[in-house]
């Protein structure tokens, strides 16, 4: 399997790619990330991807590592080297090195880091057909996890936890009884015909995917609301489904093993997975068949 890196202008296999021990990413998680899809051959929601990244990147004080055109010609050229025409490009941008210490270093240039890997967006079709499950953790992350932050303990403990349990995926719920959101996906429920996913806030990452579907099913003339639910209006919910950039929309069957609805997909998760895959065949010509656009 053809895996490649960059690392500071530097193109190499994965398994060659390496950091200096006291780069800020390593010891602080000063760092912000970036995952994006690869499907025939294509990066989808690049520009959206780039919005974010640069908000991140102020939000921490880091400077560009490099030029937003200089990003997507490096992200490009890494695919053509991994030959391959679905996967992921993973981006990271540390402060960079210096010696230890929790202030700023001054004059110290940011780091970039980069890696393109296969990826069969093609198992989600059946993920879609069948269902999946999600198990409900307490948040326990930092304040600001609207900012994409290399800093994912607490979203590791709680996937871990959801695959203990023989989950796909878990959702932070908060004190009050309100979920937030996945632990690397944005969540949403169906209601007496309205589709509702958490408002943004520092508690909640602004996904592509969730920006995507908001979009689609407003121009689709679906009811669309972005208000908090609880973990109970989630059990009792019509439907229920998450997004993300691996996951562009799967359909929730279960929660904390309550069977949601029919306990099977339901038809507003179908009709919002067509428009998605529309949007993506309109961006990228790739379709879960597999057939590519002429």
């Amino acid at each position: 399997m053809s895996q490649h890196a960059y690392v500071d202008g530097q193109y190499m296999p994965l398994a060659d790619a390496m950091v200096p021990i006291e780069d800020r990413g390593l010891q602080f998680a000063d760092s912000i990330y970036e995952v994006v899809a690869v499907l025939n051959g294509q990066l989808l929601d690049w520009p959206a991807h780039l919005v974010r990244l640069r908000r991140n990147l102020a939000a921490l004080f880091i400077p560009p590592a490099v030029s937003e055109a200089a990003l997507g010609m490096i992200a490009r050229r890494l695919v053509c080297k991994a030959r391959f025409t679905e996967g992921l490009v993973y981006m990271q941008i540390s402060r960079g090195s210096a010696r230890r210490d929790h202030g700023f270093p001054a004059n110290i240039q940011p780091r970039l880091m980069m890696t393109a890997r296969r990826f069969d967006f093609h198992q989600r079709a059946a993920q879609q057909r069948t269902g999946i499950s999600v198990l409900s953790v307490p948040d326990q992350r930092w304040g600001r996890v609207d900012i994409k932050t290399t800093g994912l303990l607490a979203n590791v403990l709680a996937k871990q936890d959801a695959r203990v349990a023989g989950a796909f995926e878990a959702w932070f719920v908060a004190e009050d009884g309100t979920v937030r959101e996945g632990s690397s996906t944005n969540g949403w429920i169906v209601q007496g015909g309205r589709l509702l996913t958490p408002p943004l806030s520092a508690h909640i990452l602004p996904g592509i995917a969730r920006a995507a579907l908001l979009r689609l099913a407003r121009a689709a003339g679906l009811e669309v609301e972005e208000k908090a639910f609880s973990l109970e209006q989630a059990y009792a919910a019509d439907e229920a489904l998450l997004t993300s950039t691996t996951a562009p929309l799967l359909p929730i069957v279960r929660i904390d093993g309550r069977a949601i609805g029919s306990g099977q997909p339901g038809p507003v998760a179908a009709r919002l997975a067509t428009l998605v895959a529309d949007d993506i065949y309109q961006q990228t010509g790739w379709r879960s068949t597999g057939r590519s656009r002429a």
